[in-house]
């Protein structure tokens, strides 16, 4: 398998402490610090995730740094605050050459990298299956799209026929049928979509059936929210979740 993946990408940086007390200088809590773990987000954890997956992926995003640090209670796994630094991305103009891949997978946390312009350019051009997961409001009609509840009452253009919208513990939907999710204590939900898109990419050049990958997407989004931060799957997660 071969995919060709289009996105923006950042660092997740999360700080953790015991937040025990408020400050005296304002109705805020500190934060005791006790250590900072970071991992690779966004498109590069689709990237990670179809690596686990086995499948050979060319990955074209920012160069420019985009850095997300979360402050986290280490006892209740609570967000205290998250703090965004981002460098002014400079948009995507390549030229993309579609005939080696088996499938185009857009990741567009909507930071510059891909253009709507070049969104709609993207899918145009490419000939075979489309997954996109974007913050954007216009849609192309010959792909499918991953968005949540939150995104999907915000996009004004769209195929219906196309909309996969995850819907946290309940499930996912597609046109009209619920996909119960995998029951599982959850611990963080961060980068669970990324999870969820390149497990959906992966099962359905496996099976050739959206209804076959679907299920599959939701088990890995399971295995990720069972983690702290933004978890990667693993070849044992990803033997386990086959089975």
């Amino acid at each position: 398998m071969k995919v060709l993946l289009i996105g923006d990408s950042c660092i997740d940086k999360y700080v953790y402490g015991n937040a025990k007390r408020l400050s005296p200088e304002a109705p805020v809590p500190v934060l005791d610090y006790i250590r900072t773990d970071s991992t690779e987000g966004m498109a590069f954890n689709v990237f990670h995730n179809l690596d686990a997956f086995g499948v050979e992926t060319h990955l074209l995003t920012n160069d420019e740094e985009i850095v997300k640090t979360r402050y986290i209670d280490e006892k209740s796994n609570q967000q205290i605050l998250r703090v965004d630094e981002e460098s002014e991305v400079i948009p995507l103009d390549d030229e993309i050459l579609d005939d080696k891949y088996d499938a185009l997978v857009i990741s567009d946390y909507d930071k510059g990298f891909i253009t709507q312009t070049k969104l709609f350019e993207l899918c145009n051009n490419f000939d075979g299956p489309i997954f996109i997961d974007t913050k954007k409001i216009a849609i192309p009609a010959n792909a499918f799209i991953k968005v949540n509840e939150y995104e999907f009452k915000k996009i004004t253009r769209y195929d219906p026929d196309n909309m996969i919208i995850t819907k946290g513990g309940e499930g996912t939907e597609y046109q009209g049928k619920l996909y119960p999710a995998e029951k599982v204590n959850v611990f963080d939900v961060v980068g669970a979509g990324d999870t969820f898109l390149a497990a959906l990419t992966y099962g359905y050049i496996k099976y050739g059936r959206i209804d076959r990958a679907i299920p599959l997407a939701n088990k890995a989004a399971a295995v990720a929210v069972s983690h702290r931060g933004t978890y990667t799957l693993t070849k044992e997660d990803v033997k386990k979740i086959l089975c």
